[in-house]
């Protein structure tokens, strides 16, 4: 069994800054590639960034404020998220590619952190 901890969520104003992390424990062999995602009041969950290695990738709408991060030693990734916006306003969802010692690959997801930005 692998488990997903988010942490850092909560209120700020426009423009500010925020960090969130997330980290893996439980049976992990190893980790593939970790992630974020967002899910904003009556929308569908999308895809804020991504970390595989040393290579990052992040969606448009967040690309040149949030830096995503990885402590592979911890298990850890990070989300550095900076010029904030009210719309990105959501829950954030922390999710990995993970091996388990069963050998067996899988997602895991978070239990989704609050993040809201005032205007």
């Amino acid at each position: 069994q692998v488990q997903l901890v988010e942490s850092g969520g909560g209120l700020v104003q426009a423009g500010g800054s925020l960090g969130l992390s997330c980290t893996a424990s439980g049976s992990i062999f190893s980790i593939n590639d970790m992630g974020w995602h967002r899910q904003a009041p009556g929308k569908q969950r999308e895809w804020v960034a991504t970390i595989s290695g040393s290579r990052t990738n992040y969606a448009a709408s967040v690309k040149g404020r949030f830096t995503i991060s990885i402590d592979n030693a911890k298990n850890t990734v990070y989300l550095q998220m900076n010029g904030l916006k009210p719309e990105d306003t959501a829950v954030y969802y922390c999710n990995a590619a993970v091996t388990a010692t069963s050998r067996n690959l899988r997602d895991y997801w978070g239990q989704g952190t609050q993040v809201t930005v005032s205007s």
